[in-house]
Formats: structure tokens, C-alpha cells, sequence
């Protein structure tokens, strides 16, 4: 059987950990490749490291033809339902992928709205791999996510989150995003940094999680808001001073300057003579 590994299907959902792939590359040694690798024609969709493992160990599997696609489209929508499913796929990888999937209705339903070509194109690839008819089955009808809400619910996350991955998706580095999938920093931290210039970003990252986590906490103190100083304390703060400096009373004022230089001046005269006689003594 020849099988197609196309390398933009493969890298289109994020690849799984050392430690992930090591757990499954034992559990199938030890119970063999149990779910059928995915195909469109000869192209493998679903199952890439499963492939990966059998090839290795020259293990047999088993392959199943979905004949519900018609467009890469319909693949990658397929592709990230089914990883939305996944309890292993983290919540920023949801987030993402119901974002992608976000995309691309929009994409197809704005080019269903656009008047149709005279001709069709010649070169058109879009039909199935095994069937140059085009005449592979329309899928389901795919319900737009149209709000926030919608993106929330097919990602088991919640409105918030998705503001923060919409955001670390637009605004972070790559090196931003790979602390964030390693664990090193929250979603919340992530978001943070990732309000901060290219630069500063990556010598955070560069930095360390620690390094990553202050500049989250500096972006947050930034954005704070001063706290705002209460009536009563304002009244009182101000009825303090002037209790302390009786502004109205500039003649006492001045009298009492006086009688503090003239005890000064005593004062010094002590130290001096104090001074003379320790002199004397010695």
C-alpha cells in the first residue's frame, strides 16, 4: 500500500511531546496499532505517529478511507474536530484550533457569496485524490462560529480564555508561545507578556520562567490604576498641616524661627565650651 505523508497535514495540529510519543510508541509495542490510520485517497490524515511507530517496528495497522472530503478544508475542519475531542490537547491548543476552524467557515462562506465563475478552473484540485469527478459526497452542513461564545463552547473553554489566546495568537513570539505550551507560564502570564515589545518578549523567554512570570507582574502594575486617595483621609491629611503650620499666623510663625535660631546658637556655644575644656584637661 503507498501512503502519502503530506508535511503541512502532518504539522497542522502540534506534535506530541517526547514523553507523549514514547508513551505511545509503548503502548502500541505492547498491544499493537489498534485504531486505523485515516486516508483521503493515499494521503494520511490522522495518524502520523502511529504510522511513524509501525514503520519502525515493521508492525502491521489497519487503514480506513473517509470519502466525506472533498477540499483540504474539509481535512483540516475534520482534523481539528477531532482534536477538540482530545482530553490531552491543552486549552491553548483548543483555543487555537477553534479559532482556525473560526477561519476557515468564514473563508468558505464568504466564496459561496461571491458570484460563481463563468468556467471552471482547469487546474482545480480540489476533488478527491482517488475521484477526478469531483463527485465525492457534500458534507454536512458546518455551523459558523460567529461569536465568542460560539469559539468558547466547541473549545470547553471560556469567553475569557479565548480573548487571551486570540490575543497571544496575534501578539506573542514564537518564544512567548513555546514557554506557554511547555508549561513555564499561565495562559493569564502569557497574555501579559505578550502586550510587551518583540524585544522584550524574547529576552523573557530567554530569561527563564521566573523572568517571564516579573514581566507579567510589571505589565499587570502598569495597567493598574492608582488607587485613589479617600475624602476623609484628604480632609484629614490636610487638616494635619495646617494644625502643624498655622499658615494664617505669619508673625508667630516668624517669632517662633527666632526663638529656635537663639536656642541653637546656645547649644552651640555649650559644645564649644564642652570642646575647650575636654582640650584643657588633656
Amino acid at each position: 500500500m503507498n501512503i502519502i505523508v503530506n508535511e503541512e497535514l502532518k504539522a497542522y495540529i502540534d506534535p506530541l511531546t517526547p514523553e507523549e510519543y514514547t508513551s505511545l510508541e509503548r503502548s502500541i509495542l505492547a498491544e499493537g496499532c489498534r485504531d486505523a490510520l485515516v486516508l483521503w485517497g493515499e494521503v494520511l490524515v490522522d495518524g502520523h505517529n502511529r504510522y511513524a511507530i509501525c514503520q519502525a517496528h515493521g508492525l502491521p495497522f489497519q487503514t480506513i478511507q473517509n470519502t466525506l472530503f472533498k477540499s483540504m478544508e474539509d481535512v483540516h475542519l475534520w482534523m481539528i474536530d477531532q482534536h477538540l475531542g482530545r482530553r490531552s490537547v491543552s486549552d491553548f491548543q483548543r483555543g487555537v484550533l477553534a479559532l482556525r476552524k473560526r477561519e476557515i467557515i468564514a473563508e468558505r462562506r464568504a466564496r459561496t457569496q461571491a458570484p460563481a465563475p463563468a468556467t471552471a478552473d482547469a487546474d482545480d484540485t480540489s476533488s478527491p485524490p482517488w475521484d477526478d469527478t469531483g463527485s465525492a459526497p457534500e458534507l454536512a452542513t458546518v455551523p459558523p462560529l460567529a461569536s465568542r461564545d460560539d469559539i468558547a463552547k466547541a473549545a470547553r473553554l471560556s469567553s475569557n480564555q479565548v480573548v487571551l489566546i486570540e490575543k497571544i495568537r496575534n501578539q506573542a513570539t514564537p518564544e512567548v508561545v513555546a514557554a506557554l505550551k511547555s508549561g513555564a507560564i499561565s495562559l493569564n502570564a502569557a497574555a501579559a507578556v505578550a502586550s510587551l515589545p518583540a524585544q522584550e518578549q524574547v529576552a523573557a523567554a530567554v530569561g527563564g520562567a521566573d523572568e517571564l512570570k516579573q514581566a507579567a507582574k510589571r505589565v499587570r502594575e502598569a495597567k493598574r490604576p492608582p488607587r485613589a486617595v479617600s475624602a476623609d483621609a484628604t480632609d484629614q491629611s490636610e487638616g494635619t498641616a495646617h494644625d502643624a503650620i498655622p499658615g494664617d499666623d505669619v508673625p508667630a510663625l516668624k517669632k517662633r524661627i527666632a526663638q529656635l535660631e537663639k536656642e541653637n546658637d546656645a547649644l552651640r556655644k555649650q559644645v564649644l565650651n564642652l570642646l575647650e575644656k575636654s582640650s584643657r584637661s588633656a
